[in-house]
């Protein structure tokens, strides 16, 4: 299975503010499996070609940036439209995890804290 199948089929479920402990665990694994988790947590930067790039160049420098995208709407994917309209404006993967984290990590009472 491609991963773009897996991103129609194995999403996790929509995150509307209820249960984000779960979700965050669900999604941490959806965008591990997918190999996305590095975009969003390490949030690299990706350089700039050199003049005349390689094939191997080329490759990579599209695979980082498309990482990146497809991260990005991952998680666009998997909130509700209230949500969603909160973290549009974000530009990266990471700012919009970190802001979910931010505002619903500890909705939970007495929740011990998950990974980081």
């Amino acid at each position: 299975m491609d991963s773009e199948s897996i991103i129609l089929h194995g999403s996790p479920q929509i995150f509307n503010s209820e249960n984000y402990e779960t979700w965050f665990i669900r999604m941490t694994v959806h965008l591990e499996a997918l190999d996305l988790w590095e975009a969003v947590k390490e949030n690299y930067v990706v350089p700039d070609l050199p003049a005349n790039p390689t094939v191997a160049q080329l490759k990579i420098h599209k695979e980082k940036k498309t990482r990146k995208f497809k991260a990005k709407a991952c998680l666009y994917a998997t909130v509700s439209n209230t949500i969603f309209t909160r973290i549009m404006n974000l530009k990266l993967a990471k700012s919009i995890w970190d802001y979910l984290k931010k505002e619903y990590q500890w909705t939970m009472s007495n929740s011990p804290p998950l990974l980081n």
